[in-house]
């Protein structure tokens, strides 16, 4: 039996929750969990905000812990060793997108808290190759939301060829957006924060901000007009798009990797007279998982995280929701 903490309807506190997973398929890997930072889409399932959570519904799909059982049809992975889990626990493996290593595009792909049980648990299972090994040069037990919100932010420098000399701005500077700059400097790049708390200036450029911009002052977005190559929306509220897409250079690019819930008014000549683009992503692939839990390492990247035990975990989903967490929360089992 598995022990864990699950909402059994929407907008409910955690309760205790046991479960039998059933036999160990071929293919999957079960994990033994050591800590389990906690996502605002956790807070979205609890809450059945978009419509399609099961209950009871075990939240948690930015997973560190040890392996502790394997299937026989595993491959790479041995029992003690450390892995990470996160928005996706597999894909059908068979299909063009995974057969070119874009497995989280997959139309078959299945979620961590997606009718199957996540990560606020004493175990939690996998198919295999979502199952990303953690490298020694990356602190564990801060680590569990680089395989959500991480790979989320790092996923647009990979995919569309961002480079160095770019100029890349970052619009929300939260839970996701304050990983963006510490990605975005690392990277090379001159690194623009658009947020609407002034009072995080002086943290704002620790995390790697060359300039700070008030994403609610719309005569500061004006200055910025012309000026930025890429920019990576994290936020998940309307905000003023015209005047944020105003602020690409030609051929830039507005990226959407926070969920925002209302459409996005856009006007085709704003794009079309500077020749720019609108796009979005998901989570990354087990392969851009795994180079960026590489690239962490080598840069010493790591969420700033406050810890709760697994005890407390409705506390800390409270902080959270009340928009109070700095900037990431780990659960420790």
């Amino acid at each position: 039996m598995i022990k864990a903490w699950a909402a059994r309807a929407p907008k409910q506190k955690l309760e205790m929750f046991e479960y039998d997973p059933g036999p160990l398929k071929a293919d999957e890997v079960e994990v033994a969990v050591e800590t389990c930072g906690i996502c605002h889409s956790d807070l979205s399932m609890i809450d059945n905000e978009w419509g399609f959570s099961a209950y009871p519904l075990v939240p948690g799909h930015e997973v560190i812990g040890c392996v502790a059982a394997l299937g026989d049809a595993t491959r790479g992975l041995k029992i003690g060793q450390r892995v990470g889990i996160g928005w996706a626990c597999g894909s059908c493996m068979h299909c063009d997108q995974c057969l070119s290593g874009n497995q989280n595009l997959c139309a078959e792909s299945a979620g961590t808290i997606i009718h199957h049980h996540g990560g606020f648990a004493d175990r939690v299972r996998a198919q295999w190759p979502w199952a990303i090994p953690i490298p020694d040069g990356v602190d564990a037990k801060e680590a569990g939301p680089l395989l959500c919100g991480g790979v989320t932010v790092f996923t647009p420098f990979a995919v569309y060829g961002v480079k160095p000399t770019d100029r890349v701005g970052i619009v929300g500077i939260g839970g996701l957006g304050h990983m963006a700059l510490k990605f975005a400097r690392a990277w090379g790049c001159e690194v623009t924060a658009f947020t609407s708390n002034e009072k995080k200036a002086d943290e704002v450029r620790g995390f790697g901000a060359h300039h700070i911009v008030n994403s609610r002052d719309s005569s500061q977005l004006a200055k910025a007009a012309r000026s930025l190559d890429l920019v990576i929306v994290t936020v998940n509220v309307p905000l003023d798009w015209k005047t944020l897409i105003a602020t690409l250079r030609p051929n830039g690019r507005i990226h959407f990797v926070g969920a925002v819930l209302e459409p996005i008014p856009i006007e085709a000549f704003d794009l079309i007279g500077a020749q720019r683009a609108i796009s979005g992503s998901p989570n990354g692939a087990p392969t851009s998982s795994a180079k960026m839990m590489e690239f962490a390492g080598l840069h010493r990247i790591l969420p700033q995280n406050e810890h709760f035990p697994i005890a407390k975990v409705n506390e800390a989903l409270d902080r959270l929701r009340a928009g109070k967490a700095r900037y990431r929360i780990v659960l420790d089992m």
